[in-house]
Parts: structure tokens; sequence; C-alpha cells
């Protein structure tokens, strides 16, 4: 298994942008090997591209983000030592081995975290692991390779699976994975639409509330959006509690109400679009969304909506049969 992993993700991503070379073949009426080389630059370009943007800007705001936490760990202890003061007030006639125990052992946190990150180079980091990219560059070429070859060679791969099949098997599964193929794009297009929504409304959030660190936690965020329930709450809300501690009321507020919006945004939008590009009703989404999630958790909310719809395309075809009446 761990030896095809290349050509394992090579026949994903095939199948994956098979629908785009069969909508530039119709549509441009191009011969299916042209299609199958516009489609394959169009990615490597895509891949490309997002690759420079985040081992140049990302990168650059990290480094500055580590430069600047140190001092940033710094005010946070000044923080506390007016949050000590008033805990001594407070408790240290009850208890004052408390208030001692609980200063030593968040001075001694910050600390640690000081020296960690004072410690940290990112540039060293990146060089490292440019270093090591001749190491996999095999498996690369080799997953590049076998994705053009997947491509061009599909149809005749699927002939070849159908022609173990009878004609009546044959025609059922044709459409069966017609369906599928278009659910499973429909599925990663809507993902991809409103992971584009999160992130443009992040981005323009953070322009206005942190602008030297929007790009890289504009990334963050979109990244983390992606886990059902929690999405964005993981980051801000942390974040937010960071200014909190610090004084900075008005940024945390700021920070809680784009978490709000996100979270809004998410859940509203997100069974509208996956319902008009699935096939699904906004409703069957919804709840086929939270019962993968809660029977198989975070897998589920990807198979959750696939299931249904290959349900539903297996009995239109007439592999199962269901017609009861009460």
């Amino acid at each position: 298994m761990p030896v095809s992993v290349p050509l394992i993700l090579a026949l994903i991503t095939a199948l994956f942008l098979a629908p785009a070379v069969s909508v530039l073949q119709r549509r441009a009426k191009l011969r299916r090997s042209l299609s199958v080389f516009i489609v394959f630059m169009l990615f490597l370009c895509v891949i490309g591209l997002s690759s420079y943007i985040l081992t140049t800007k990302a990168v650059t705001q990290v480094n500055q983000f580590v430069e600047t936490l140190p001092s940033t760990i710094n005010e946070i202890g000044l923080v506390w030592i007016d949050i000590e003061d008033n805990l001594s007030e407070q408790l240290g006639e009850i208890s004052p081995e408390l208030v001692e125990s609980l200063d030593r052992q968040v001075t001694y946190t910050l600390n640690d975290f000081r020296n960690y990150f004072e410690e940290i180079n990112i540039i060293n980091h990146v060089t490292n692991i440019i270093i090591k990219i001749p190491a996999y560059l095999v498996s690369l070429i080799v997953y590049l390779i076998a994705l053009y070859l997947f491509l061009l060679e599909l149809p005749r791969l699927k002939l070849k699976v159908f022609s173990y099949m009878t004609d009546k098997t044959a025609e059922k599964v044709r459409f069966m994975s017609s369906r599928l193929s278009y659910v499973i794009f429909g599925f990663f297009k809507a993902q991809f639409l409103v992971s584009i929504i999160i992130f443009i409304v992040t981005f323009i959030g953070l322009l206005f509330i942190a602008p030297e660190v929007a790009f890289l936690m504009s990334i963050i965020i979109w990244i983390i959006d992606f886990i059902p329930i929690i999405g964005s709450i993981a980051v801000l809300a942390p974040w937010a509690l960071y200014h909190i501690i610090a004084g900075e009321t008005v940024m945390a507020v700021q920070l809680l109400v784009l978490a709000v919006i996100l979270l809004v945004i998410r859940r509203t939008v997100e069974p509208k679009v996956m319902g008009h590009h699935i096939g699904l009703s906004p409703l069957a989404t919804l709840i086929s969304l939270y019962l993968g999630l809660q029977l198989i958790g975070i897998l589920g909310f990807i198979l959750g909506p696939l299931v249904v719809i290959l349900f539903a395309s297996a009995r239109e075809a007439g592999i199962i049969k269901m017609n009861v009446k009460i």
C-alpha cells in the first residue's frame, strides 16, 4: 500500500478531473488528448501558483509572527502581573499558597513559550523541507505521469470493466457511475465554492482587524473551517480570548463578530450550495451531513450525502427495488 500511494492518488485525482475533461471535450469539440493536456496543464498551474503563494507570503507572515511572539508573551506577562495583584487582594488572605502556586505555574509556562519561540527559525525549517524535496521527487514524477496517463486511459479502462458485465448490469452500473461522478464533482465543487466565500470574508475582515497577519490567518481559518461543527471558532475564539486578557476588548469583539459571521455563512450557505450541486434538497443535505458526522465522524461529513445519492441512484437504476405502501 505505501508503495502504491502515488498511483492511488493519481487515480483519485484523475476521477476528480475527468468531468472537466469531458466538458471541455464536448463544448469546445476538441480531441480527448488535447482536452486532457489542457486540463492537466491548468491543474499544474493551480498547484504551482498555490505552492508559490504558500511558500512566499505565508512563510513571510509566519516568520514575522514568530519574531514578534516573544514580545507578545512579555505583554501577556505584564497583564498577568495585574491579574495576580487582583487575585492577591481577593484571595491572598484566604489561600496565599494557591495564589503563589498559580503565579509560579503561569510564569513558568510563559517563560517556556518565550524561550521556545525565540529559538524557532522559520527560514531554517522551510529550508530543511526544501532540502528533502528531492527525496520525494520520484514519487511526484510518478504521480504526475500516472495522472496524465489515467486521464487519457479512463474511457478504455471503463470499457474493460464493463466487458466483464452483462448488458443489463452494465447499463445500470453506467447510470450509477455517471450519477456518482456528477455528484462527487458537484460535492467538491460546492465545498470549494463555500470555502472560497469563507476565505474572502475572512481575509476582508482581517484586513480591517489585523492586517499584518491577515493572509496567514485567513489560510489557517480557511483550512480549520473544514472541520465540521467547530470550524473557524477553533481559531478565532482563542485569538479573541488572548486580546481580552491583553486588555484589547475592541479587537476581541471584532474577532468574535467575524467568527459569528463565518459560522452563519457556513451553516446557511453550505446546505443550499451542496443541495444545488449534488441534487439533494437542503433539508436532505443537512440531515445527511449531520447523521454522517454523528455516526462516522469527520469522514461521515463527506460520506453522508454520498451514501444518500448512492442509494437514490441504485433505486433509480433498478438495482434496489422498493415499493412499500402502508
